[in-house]
């Protein structure tokens, strides 16, 4: 890897908080996001699934009543954490055709699309809105940001399921290091807690049904896990080359050292059980890293509470570090936030970078019986990490047979 990439910038708006500081305090405080849904549709449609992790701040608050309108719900997240982190970064001045913009999502605007069904069904074409095609378009929520910064040096979306926004962060690399780009805003979001798509991953039994109880839902690695929880919100990292960061005095919280994406060919929805996809991501991520096993002290795992995919992911891990695994610190966030699908990979960078920057790795929670398959050294209570360079990763992998690994070293 020629020349270091930084991180200068982080925003957010997740289910724990509605920017970054407030979703880190309540992480390290072992909060859960994931509460009942109130709205009327819910027994409406008899939905089997009755939760989820909804943004603790409503994005309408936030933005203008003209922006709301004008963007469906994914790109008012992305707009708020975008905006967060570029204000965070210090509002750099660079020349628009060297700004670029990687942003991602798993879905899209499928509220704007399903609400403009409904509206043709019931009042005819001429009541569709003339915004509904740019509202719903999977590249919505990255334009939004390109035009709010003036980004004219290519706006790009990746679309990769649950792995699209650490996809993102991947391609980010590549941009930067081309030469022609000094700073690209990357991330991703979702907001798809909407009757259907909650519809549908339940009748596919992905998701947990534990309505009883929803702050105790999310599960990763516990012998009662039943599936994934639905999140929305978030999330966008400003990165930058260290020349033009230091030239301009920015604060610099971490270095992005590698991304990889994979695939693995082997089932539309179910990861391999071999896990030989998601070792190669971790293995190239590292090795662009210039980066050894033994260096990895932290992992913000993908962990998303399903039966299959815990399993999975830990197959793949014991495959690359071998026995160095039992003294990695393992983090699944998703515990505490759901499962935020195209924004997951976007918030656990940030916090990946924020537990480099401040040597301290969050906890999991749920954890009551651990599953004796994934004997993993899993964080239940805020960890210090070590002194000195160390290095840590961020998994996301999605449907489609789709992996994404990014790595990051500690800056100071």
């Amino acid at each position: 890897m020629s020349g270091k990439i930084v991180v200068t910038g982080v925003g957010a708006t997740t289910p724990l908080g509605g920017d970054v500081q407030s979703t880190w305090r309540a992480l390290l405080a072992g909060e859960s996001g994931i509460s009942t849904l109130e709205q009327e549709w819910v027994a409406r449609y008899e939905l089997p699934v009755t939760f989820a992790g909804q943004a603790k701040v409503a994005a309408s608050t936030v933005l203008t009543p003209q922006e709301a309108k004008r963007l469906d719900p994914s790109s008012q997240f992305a707009l708020i954490a975008a905006r967060e982190a570029w204000a965070d970064a210090g509002s750099p001045e660079v020349a628009p055709e060297r700004l670029a913009v990687e942003y991602a999502t798993g879905i899209g605007g499928v509220w704007t699309l399903l609400d403009a069904f409904e509206t043709l069904k019931e009042r005819g074409p001429r009541r569709v809105l003339p915004m509904t095609v740019p509202m719903l378009m999977p590249n919505g929520p990255a334009a939004a940001i390109g035009m709010d910064i003036a980004a004219r040096g290519g706006v790009r979306t990746a679309v990769s399921a649950c792995a699209s926004s650490t996809e993102a962060v991947a391609n980010a690399i590549t941009r930067l290091q081309s030469g022609d780009i000094d700073i690209v805003v990357a991330g991703g979001c979702e907001a798809g807690i909407h009757p259907l798509p909650i519809a549908a991953f339940a009748a596919m039994h992905a998701l947990s049904r534990n309505n009883d109880n929803p702050a105790a839902a999310s599960r990763p690695y516990d012998i009662a896990r039943d599936g994934f929880v639905m999140g929305e919100g978030a999330g966008a990292l400003v990165l930058e080359t260290e020349e033009h960061a230091l030239a301009r005095g920015a604060k610099i919280y971490a270095e992005l050292v590698g991304g990889s994406v994979t695939s693995d060919a082997h089932h539309i929805t179910a990861p391999d059980p071999e896990g030989t996809g998601a070792a190669r991501a971790v293995i190239a991520a590292l090795k662009q890293a210039n980066a050894k096993i033994e260096d990895v002290v932290h992992i913000n795992a993908h962990a998303t509470s399903t039966p299959v995919g815990d399993i999975a992911e830990y197959t793949a891990l014991r495959r690359v570090f071998g026995d160095h695994l039992d003294n990695i610190a393992i983090s699944a966030t998703k515990s505490s936030t759901g499962h935020l699908l195209g924004g997951a990979g976007a918030i656990e960078a940030i916090f990946t970078v924020l537990a480099l920057k401040e040597r301290i790795a969050p906890p999991t929670i749920n954890l009551d019986s651990q599953d004796p398959e994934i004997p993993l050294d899993v964080v239940t209570s805020p960890r210090k990490l070590p002194d000195g360079p160390i290095l840590a990763i961020s998994n996301s992998f999605g449907f489609g047979g789709h992996n994404a690994v990014i790595a990051f070293r500690s800056y100071n």
